[in-house]
């Protein structure tokens, strides 16, 4: 019996005054009679007796909609980025921070291939994304080895081994490692559609190697050895990860219909003189060439380097998070964190969200779309079937429909917890006002094109100012000044838990 439970046993039959030494004083306690006149009270008021009914039969966003002003919200947009033709679908997965990251490269692949739509392999990045977490979590538990087992560094490695969620950085890490594949490569399996399973027995795994891992630092085992014994644990998880996800191709042969403007070797291009295009049969007169783009045995690697061309130092990455604890024009990082071993750091430079929507804005009007991550769940009436895609301030009244003050700025959110960034997306458009500030912002959302409006959101600029925190963009959309604070300034590392870090941690 622990100490905590010798006191709680003792003093339970104390009753109010052990209450009044718990609180301080026994007013501290609910009481009954006034517990009692508040529910007669409420019912006297029509307005509650409205709520009431409303909220248990339809649940509390629909109840606290605003259709007055969600109509007034359009999906035109006067900048905007020639996105491809479909919707990616994350399905019961954690990865929006990859499918963002690679929607923004699907813009610049059909660019240089000259073709309407394209899709990568979410399931092959995930595969290397699970099989570099459970590397860097063993190494992260060889280097906690010495720190007691219920130590915060510890407990947080414990609390999710091997998580879906990431960040931009992480995806970055992946493509210029592993590179990509199209999609029909490895397509998506039951475990990528819904991870719940996979991670379940992969995180009792990885839990299982760290005790034997610690046990292993206790016992005074060399580096040598304990080395080997973390890549005798990896190639449990790699079996794990083939069961789950299929075997990573490692070569595959590369077909595809190009346009003529495609930016890719003619050696490579074969033309099919009168074939038919979608919608036209074959042999008629308004039958075209079609031109096949044809690799044999090219490896994810080499696929990347050729066709989507990616490379992270030619990106930034911007969070907007206030806070005493928070200033602005400071790098950060954040401990335990990063994924890929031995690849760049996640670092992110702190800055007035101004900045954000002016890089973004550049971006887009020079027609590449960017990274952007939000607290989605805010304010957010995703299942009202008439408005299901408007991310705005004035469209969910809860505070009229519960009569209380629910208001917080932006810095005391992030230090009570009540807001971090909990979606990343990728902004395909943006809608100004005549002072050239953003009104609206385009988003593709990767939940599938039957989910909000037609897989889009629109999102206020208000919105994304409040709920809003990161956005990644190239570095010539910066300013001199901004650039500058990115290419000099020292990252600063914080723990997970601190309040930068759990501002910015997509969950």
């Amino acid at each position: 019996m622990t100490n905590c439970e010798k006191l709680t046993r003792a003093d339970s039959s104390k009753g109010s005054a052990f209450n009044s030494a718990l609180f301080g004083t026994s007013a501290a306690a609910l009481d009954p009679n006034a517990n009692a006149e508040l529910v007669k009270q409420f019912a006297k008021s029509r307005g509650n007796r409205i709520a009431r009914n409303a909220v248990t039969s339809m649940d509390v966003m629909a109840a606290a909609r605003n259709p007055v002003t969600m109509r007034t919200y359009s999906d035109t947009y006067r900048v905007a980025v020639k996105a491809p033709k479909t919707v990616t679908n994350q399905r019961q997965s954690g990865r929006c921070w990859m499918f963002s990251t690679l929607n923004t490269q699907r813009v610049e692949i059909c660019r240089l291939l000259d073709v309407d739509d394209f899709e990568f392999s979410q399931a092959y990045g995930m595969f290397y994304d699970k099989l570099e977490k459970a590397n860097a979590f063993l190494g992260n538990i060889i280097a906690t080895a010495h720190l007691p087992f219920d130590d915060r560094a510890v407990t947080l490695l414990l609390e999710n081994p091997a998580p879906d969620g990431g960040e931009w950085r992480f995806a970055a890490n992946l493509i210029e490692k592993w590179g990509v594949v199209p999609k029909e490569v490895m397509p998506e399996t039951a475990c990528t559609k819904d991870s719940s399973q996979m991670n379940r027995y992969l995180n009792r795994l990885l839990r299982r190697d760290a005790a034997i891992l610690r046990a292993a630092v206790e016992q005074g085992k060399s580096d040598e050895e304990l080395q080997e014994r973390r890549r005798q644990m990896m190639e449990d998880v790699h079996r794990v990860l083939c069961i789950c996800l299929g075997e990573p191709p490692l070569t595959f042969d590369f077909e595809l219909a190009v346009g003529e403007h495609a930016e890719v070797d003619p050696s490579k291009v074969s033309v099919q003189e009168g074939a038919a295009t979608t919608g036209k049969a074959m042999g008629t007169e308004d039958a075209k060439p079609v031109r096949i783009l044809r690799e044999e045995g090219i490896t994810p690697q080499e696929f990347q380097r050729r066709y989507v061309r990616f490379d992270a130092n030619d990106y930034v990455d911007l969070v907007s998070c206030p806070g005493a604890t928070r200033p602005f024009e400071r790098v950060v990082g954040v401990r335990w964190m990063d994924t890929v071993v031995g690849a760049p750091v996640m670092r992110m430079l702190n800055m007035p969200p101004e900045v954000l929507e002016r890089a973004a804005t550049a971006s887009l009007k020079a027609g590449h779309a960017c990274y952007m991550a939000c607290d989605v769940s805010q304010q957010f009436a995703r299942h009202i079937e008439d408005f299901p895609g408007v991310l705005a301030l004035d469209t969910i009244d809860a505070e009229g429909l519960f009569d209380i003050d629910l208001d917080m700025d932006k810095s005391t959110m992030y230090d009570m917890r009540e807001s971090c960034m909990t979606h990343a997306m990728t902004f395909q458009g943006v809608e100004l006002a005549d002072d050239g500030t953003p009104r609206a912002w385009r988003v593709e959302n990767s939940w599938g094109k039957d989910a909000c409006k037609d897989g889009y959101l629109i999102m206020s600029g208000e919105w994304f100012r409040l709920y809003g925190g990161e956005v990644v963009v190239r570095r010539e959309f910066l300013d001199e000044q901004t650039l500058k604070l990115w290419d000099t300034l020292p990252i600063e590392m914080c723990n997970p838990w601190d309040a930068v870090a759990s501002a910015v941690r997509v969950k």
